[in-house]
């Protein structure tokens, strides 16, 4: 018997099409029921919660209860980033969709990634940091540089807070569309958060599209320039 992790258990699990509707309906980062995960993998709610089951047994999700609903998150990070390196395994192996949606340009320039910000925006802030010496690569590891604490900090985002927090600070992401990194982590979360503070821009609630207001796109492409 061959050692170590079992890969394709996960795989398996994930790669069900009504569990794979449902884990990349989570990757917005909301949690949701049964009824609502349901109906966006276009299965009975028994069915549903039969996948639902799986997951959690798999430890690809966190089950909450609060009142009479029980809601459903995906487990972590890891989990998030994995999603995403598939879809961009599939987009560059041509496993496309046959039918684009009419939100599929709109998530291509800037979409929630679990709880930061990807596509083509999610890439220039990420190589704009890296080209400014924000951010540097130790050899698999992401670290902020000193100019990156001054550059956080003039964005009045508390590092202390996020340096306290058990998860990483900085962390690549391979973005499925533009198949190049963002900037994932407890960092790449406070980003997302403080631009929608500032009413750079705002999550649809429906969907993993991220809207930048005019005023937004504007001050999001003269801070985050890239050299």
């Amino acid at each position: 018997m061959k050692e170590g992790p079992d890969i394709a258990r996960i795989a398996a699990l994930i790669g069900d099409p009504a569990r794979a509707n449902m884990l990349t309906t989570l990757m917005s980062g909301k949690a949701l029921t049964v009824s609502e995960l349901a109906e966006e993998a276009g299965v009975t709610i028994q069915t549903a919660s039969s996948h639902l089951s799986k997951l959690d047994d798999g430890r690809l999700l966190r089950p909450r209860k609060q009142g009479r609903h029980k809601y459903f998150s995906l487990a972590s990070d890891d989990v998030a980033h994995v999603l995403e390196a598939l879809m961009g395994l599939a987009a560059g192996a041509g496993q496309l969709r046959k039918r684009p949606g009419p939100k599929d340009a709109a998530l291509r320039q800037a979409r929630v990634c679990y709880n930061h910000l990807a596509g083509d925006k999610g890439t220039q802030m990420f190589d704009s940091l890296m080209g400014h010496g924000h951010l540097a690569l130790e050899g698999d590891n992401l670290r902020l540089t000193p100019s990156g604490t001054e550059f956080v900090a003039g964005l009045e985002i508390d590092l202390d807070a996020l340096r306290k927090a058990r998860a990483p600070l900085c962390r690549e992401c391979l973005d499925w569309s533009e198949r190049r990194s963002h900037l994932a982590g407890s960092l790449g979360r406070a980003f997302l958060t403080r631009f929608e503070e500032m009413s750079w821009a705002s999550r649809d609630p429906k969907t993993r599209v991220v809207a930048f207001t005019r005023h937004g796109a504007d001050a999001f492409a003269k801070l985050f320039a890239v050299p």
